[in-house]
């Protein structure tokens, strides 16, 4: 629990309590909870929770990993098994499918930055960089100050 009237700065409770965790059992490799978990956990600014991960990356508790989150213990240390694709590219298949199936329908917008980055549970630029190979291959087109959306058909990569 979050002492919100205390002297002491919340990302340095956080960081508290996250090390806590981390003495109580999990292993050196394990995930560490995101900024936006951390951020919905404790009702806190994004900057908070970054602050918070900032300090235990700091002390050289966990380290991150760019594309894959953040991890207990020094890099190399890990017995987590690496993913067979970057998260980006994870995003950006799983909404090319959701267009292919029609679930995403040619000239509809797709969801925006922030609910790609909640569904996924991802910092933004994870999903702008999905948002970015989505566009390359001609899924996505974006419509200045009104959003992306799915291309016609004929512009769809070929299967």
């Amino acid at each position: 629990m979050l002492d919100r009237e205390g002297d002491t700065h919340l990302y340095l409770q956080i960081s508290r309590i996250v090390r806590t965790r981390i003495a109580d059992g999990l292993p050196p490799g394990a995930p560490v909870p995101s900024e936006a978990q951390l951020q919905q956990e404790f009702g806190v600014a994004r900057t908070t929770a970054r602050r918070a991960i900032g300090v235990l990356r700091d002390e050289g508790i966990v380290h991150a990993v760019p594309g894959q989150g953040v991890f207990v213990g020094a890099p190399g240390q890990a017995p987590r098994s690496p993913r067979k694709m970057p998260l980006y590219q994870q995003i950006a298949t799983e909404l090319s499918a959701a267009i292919l199936t029609g679930g995403l329908r040619p000239r509809r917008p797709i969801p925006g930055e922030t609910a790609l980055a909640q569904r996924y549970d991802v910092a933004r630029e994870t999903v702008r960089r999905a948002m970015a190979l989505l566009r390359e291959e001609g899924w996505i087109y974006t419509v200045p100050q009104r959003g992306s959306y799915v291309s016609p058909e004929e512009h769809w990569p070929s299967r």
